[in-house]
């Protein structure tokens, strides 16, 4: 992060988000902000809630907010006249002139230490609604869609994910559910005959519009992603939608019976599946990245999960996979992960996130698929189950059907 924000104190030379002059710094005005992001598609809005720290004049702690997700963004401080909102898990970061009930200025994120990414960024104190207030739905989405993403037939040729929308009045939550995992919690609006969702999470930067043709039941549009990404789309309603089974998209390769590595922590210690902490116990090996907003789900269920289980005789050990084989790079990245979600069990650092890379740091899997991907390990060492991506709490019951899962299957290992 202190790479990060020595590039953001350079680049604020050339923003007019602070002014050097001032002399004591400005006040934010606490409460719920809209805030939008200015993307190639449009607006991107998102909500921002905004509250004074105890005790610390100039702090502030944020959230963000999309949908039922109140996410917490880290302590944010004022400087001069404008906020400093660090996202450091994601290496970004919102800074904002303060200008009454507004807040003006950029969001940044780091992808190399010689690319930055930005966008345009506003909030206005007090505002609720996310695209548009007060216009009336006449489509209603509810449901289950068929979805390609990618089209360009204007026809779903392939279900490569499958939309779960929840309307209430002109009001839609949801997600894409996809074979990797989930475009975690989307709101927004049905404005009409079309629809409008979004998220921000500091990582994730979704846009989605589409129109509704009643006759076919489909919706065709847009999916805006990041600073420049770009897709068509196109859906079909089909309350019977399925994605692939999770269980058989990563498996072993004949002959291999469990998984092999030894990788470093962050502290340099070596950390490999034949250690004295894994003989006779039940293992979940989390392959991951403290860049995936997925995997910060799935370790957001796993942490507190671990330390409420791991007497049982289980183990848990993250295999992450960062954008720099560096340790100096990604040693810290790491670290922050691990506080930020308390984790206890060890993270090490297994190579990069390139798919193809990560799959020949593991070469007893036929392919590293997805991130996150979960390999559950029996009390001999033997591989039992594979579970390619991870639906997190955004899907709903979803969810709720893979923690009864993933508890079934424990049990049955553990009780061997």
């Amino acid at each position: 992060m202190k790479n990060l924000l020595s590039i953001a104190a350079v680049a604020l030379l050339s923003l007019p988000v602070a002014c050097s002059g001032q002399s004591a710094p400005a006040t934010v005005k606490p409460g719920t902000y809209r805030a939008v992001l200015k993307t190639k598609g449009g607006d991107l809005p998102f909500g921002l809630d905004i509250q004074p720290t105890a005790g610390d004049a100039k702090g502030y702690a944020v959230f963000a907010i999309n949908g039922n997700e109140r996410l917490p963004m880290d302590a944010a401080t004022v400087q001069g006249d404008s906020l400093y909102i660090p996202m450091a898990l994601f290496e970004s970061e919102l800074v904002a002139k303060i200008d009454g009930n507004l807040l003006r200025g950029v969001w940044r994120r780091r992808r190399t230490a010689q690319q930055v990414q930005s966008l345009p960024f506003e909030a206005q104190h007090g505002v609720t609604y996310r695209f548009a207030p007060g216009k009336a739905a006449s489509a209603n989405l509810s449901g289950k869609w068929a979805t390609d993403f990618g089209s360009k037939t204007g026809k779903v040729d392939t279900v490569n994910a499958v939309g779960v929308f929840n309307q209430k009045g002109n009001q839609l939550s949801g997600t894409f559910l996809t074979p990797t995992g989930d475009y975690r919690y989307l709101d927004g609006n049905v404005i009409g005959d079309s629809l409008f969702m979004s998220c921000f999470d500091g990582s994730h930067i979704y846009l989605f519009k589409a129109r509704h043709n009643p006759v076919t039941k489909t919706l065709t549009g847009g999916h805006w992603a990041g600073v420049s990404g770009y897709e068509d789309w196109v859906a079909h309603f089909d309350p019977n939608a399925e994605l692939p089974d999770p269980a058989k998209l990563t498996y072993l390769k004949p002959g291999a019976k469990t998984l092999n590595f030894s990788f470093p922590e962050p502290n340099g210690k070596q950390v490999s599946m034949t250690d004295p902490r894994f003989k006779n116990k039940v293992t979940i090996v989390q392959i991951m990245g403290s860049w995936c907003p997925n995997c910060m789900d799935e370790t957001n269920f796993m942490s507190p999960w671990y330390k409420r289980n791991k007497q049982r005789g289980i183990e848990v050990v993250g295999l992450s996979f960062e954008r720099s084989p560096e340790m100096a790079e990604s040693g810290p990245k790491i670290d922050r992960m691990k506080q930020r979600f308390k984790i206890d069990y060890p993270i090490v650092l297994a190579g990069t996130n390139d798919k193809a890379q990560a799959s020949k740091a593991l070469p007893d899997l036929n392919a590293v698929v997805a991130f996150p991907t979960t390999i559950f390990i029996d009390k001999k060492g033997q591989v039992r189950h594979i579970h390619t991506g991870f639906s997190g709490p955004g899907t709903g019951k979803y969810y709720d059907q893979y923690v009864e899962e993933f508890n079934r299957l424990i049990d049955k290992l553990v009780a061997e």
